[in-house]
């Protein structure tokens, strides 16, 4: 039974690198969608933080969910044609072995880190919002408060990538970091010229 558990315990920690994988993606997803948000709603004017946060946790809810089924439906759709194979390939049942046991609590898995992580970083990114609401009063504006949060999130998750890649961390938080700026400089030129 130990033994059992150390490969149940195996097979989910080579399952890392795809939880890492929908981390980082989905986590981008969800800090840039939010960075689009606030920078739309700074470039227009907006002064209702109501609406923009009931805005933004509407869209951060929906990529909570979207990641959540996404990543469930997908991963186990894969691990149960893999289980399938393997099991024709060997001639026996595998679903209550330790690889059967692990094709049915990675999809779990995945799909909680895919659904958690852009729900988290909006939070995260929505908090100078949250705090201006209550508060009544910040020393600068709101939106540009979680614009640079949005930014350090972005930032960070580069570094994190660069970690993983055991490149030059800071080159790697730089690219993404670019990648953020160019976002808000299209929204901030779109949204004055019209």
């Amino acid at each position: 039974m130990v033994s059992n558990r150390k490969q149940l315990t195996l097979h989910i920690l080579r399952a890392r690198s795809i939880a890492r994988r929908y981390l980082i993606t989905n986590g981008f997803d969800g800090s840039l969608t939010m960075l689009g948000m606030v920078t739309g709603f700074y470039t227009s004017g907006m002064t209702d933080l109501s609406v923009a946060i009931s805005a933004c946790l509407g869209a951060a809810v929906a990529l909570f969910i979207s990641g959540l089924s996404s990543a469930y439906l997908s991963e186990k759709a894969e691990r149960e044609k893999e289980l399938r194979e393997l099991e024709q390939a060997l001639l026996i049942d595998l679903k209550e072995s330790d690889y059967g046991q692990a094709s049915r609590y990675l999809p779990i898995l995945v799909a909680l880190v895919n659904g958690l992580a852009p729900l988290l970083l909006s939070l995260m990114i929505l908090l100078p919002l949250f705090f201006a609401e209550q508060l009544h009063a910040l020393p600068s504006s709101p939106f540009i408060n979680a614009i640079v949060v949005a930014l350090i999130c972005i930032f960070s998750l580069g570094v994190f990538l660069g970690k993983i890649s055991k490149t030059f961390w800071l080159w790697s938080g730089l690219r993404t970091l670019i990648i953020a700026i160019v976002t808000v400089a299209i929204i901030l030129f779109f949204g004055h010229s019209i």
